[in-house]
């Protein structure tokens, strides 16, 4: 595939995500992989937010996410590609491997090849005949932990650097890490 650095709308491939920050981009990753389903958020026509399951993907330096021809899901991402994608948090209150969150829109592969390809090499090779493809302009990732006494919130958005900000359990201001 074809998909390495290219900037898609407002942002980037999950390439370019994990060349400027490849630690982080390796912990959010290994956080999606740790489960199988997530939960995706998405826009309903009149504006509203729709929560449904739905697997990642990372293959070929891109985040995909594959959908049943004509759910609502890939119905409201044809029309408002802005989602949301929370990695299964697991059970019990833990945080294990913390919470971790990506945001940004999804554009969807329309040309045949291209779907082949993709088809080709999934992995469990179960996939429907018809399905939606969509490839992830990743413009925020979030990842939300305890350290110690402190929740610690590591963002990273396209062009910036990873911002790391710390809050305590006590009435003290939240303050942020140094860049670098």
């Amino acid at each position: 595939m074809t998909t390495e650095n290219v900037h898609i709308r407002n942002g980037v491939s999950w390439d370019e995500f994990r060349k400027a920050e490849p630690g982080f981009a390796e912990t959010v990753e290994q956080r999606f992989k740790k489960y199988t389903h997530h939960v995706l958020a998405t826009l309903r026509k009149d504006g509203s937010p729709r929560l449904t399951g739905l697997e990642a993907d990372f293959r070929a330096g891109e985040m995909w996410l594959g959908m049943m021809p004509n759910s609502l899901k890939a119905l409201d991402l044809r029309r408002d590609p802005r989602f949301a994608m929370y990695a299964n948090p697991g059970s019990g209150t833990e945080m294990d491997g913390g919470d971790v969150r990506v945001s940004g829109r999804a554009v969807e592969v329309t040309d045949p090849e291209e779907i082949a390809v993709w088809a080709a090499c999934a992995p469990d090779g179960g996939l429907p005949e018809v399905f939606h493809l969509f490839r992830v302009a990743v413009e925020e990732v979030v990842r939300v932990s305890i350290e110690g006494e402190e929740i610690v919130f590591r963002t990273w958005r396209p062009g910036g650097p990873l911002r790391t900000i710390r809050r305590g359990n006590d009435d003290a201001p939240p303050r942020e890490d140094p860049v670098g």
